[in-house]
């Protein structure tokens, strides 16, 4: 892992907070946190020093100033340090507190004590580098998805949540896959070309005590989960970003079985409509589309 992380802090209108997001993880960040004071937002994100040069992050300033003139909202401003690695696990920990998310998740940092009574169900997780904390609104929409999803599966679907497989391809901190696991599905076969994303996931799939047969990671994308899987899927969910879904659709197709379902995140309100016509063009219904802020989750079926 890398010894030292730039440090970027963007200051901005709070109308540009998701546009930011987008733009950071695009750029590679892999953890963000947030303080929001009135119409103000600062937003602080981490990237390991070898993945960005000085000249990079100039140029991350200079495509976050067109972002806000594009949508008529007033210029961030844009800083960034280098720290070391202690330095940015204590930042981190600092900002990020337990979250409700949905109607049964209580999202749980790590280094803090067991709480003694939960009526929700607790996942507990150290992020790591790793993307997925519950607090971006495409994290939570997956979630919730999930909840539904688990709870009350559609009646073609036979079964319950206690049969179902289900691929997780871009796990990131593995909070979805453990999500899953938590709700009820038999088997989650997590993916992700990131192999600091694996190594998050392996330690959450402990931290959560989850048998390492229900939860089964390895790096990859969906080819390697044709691999990993001797039976296509029940579901398939995704987090990633909304041109990668579109490439990866062939593939999700290829893993999962005629009537499987599938909860896709990661996409802005402007990229429904590329996204919609490649799941119809691989035999994919939109079933539901939910929204929140500037992302959306859509909840697909194979027609």
């Amino acid at each position: 892992m890398a010894s030292s992380w730039w440090e970027i802090r963007v200051l901005c209108d709070l109308a540009l907070e998701e546009v930011i997001f987008w733009r950071l993880e695009e750029f590679g960040c892999r953890g963000t946190s947030t303080e929001k004071k009135g119409y103000s937002c600062l937003i602080c994100a981490y990237l390991p020093q070898d993945q960005a040069h000085v000249l990079d992050l100039a140029a991350l300033s200079l495509l976050l100033r067109q972002d806000a003139l594009c949508i008529g909202q007033p210029v961030p401003a844009v800083q960034w340090d280098l720290i070391d690695e202690e330095d940015w696990a204590s930042t981190w920990k600092q900002h990020w507190q337990p979250q409700e998310v949905g109607d049964r998740f209580l999202i749980y940092p790590a280094w803090l004590p067991v709480p003694d009574q939960s009526e929700r169900i607790l996942l507990r997780l150290e992020p790591g580098v790793a993307f997925g904390t519950g607090d971006h609104p495409t994290t939570q929409l997956c979630l919730e998805s999930l909840e539904m999803r688990l709870a009350s599966p559609f009646q073609d679907q036979p079964g319950d949540s206690e049969g179902l497989t289900i691929a997780d391809v871009g796990c990131g901190s593995g909070i979805l896959s453990i999500g899953a696991i938590l709700l009820g599905a038999k088997k989650v076969y997590a993916v992700d070309t990131d192999p600091l994303a694996v190594k998050s996931t392996l330690e959450n799939r402990e931290l959560n005590q989850i048998d390492p047969d229900r939860l089964v990671v390895e790096q990859g994308s969906v080819d390697r989960i044709a691999q990993m899987s001797q039976t296509p899927l029940d579901g398939v969910v995704s987090n990633i970003l909304a041109e990668v879904i579109i490439d990866l659709i062939p593939g999700m197709t290829a893993i999962t079985k005629p009537k499987a379902w599938g909860i896709l995140s990661g996409i802005l309100l402007d990229q429904v409509k590329p996204v919609a016509d490649t799941l119809e063009e691989n035999g994919w219904i939109v079933a539901a589309l939910w929204k929140r802020q500037d992302w959306c989750c859509m909840n697909v079926r194979r027609s």
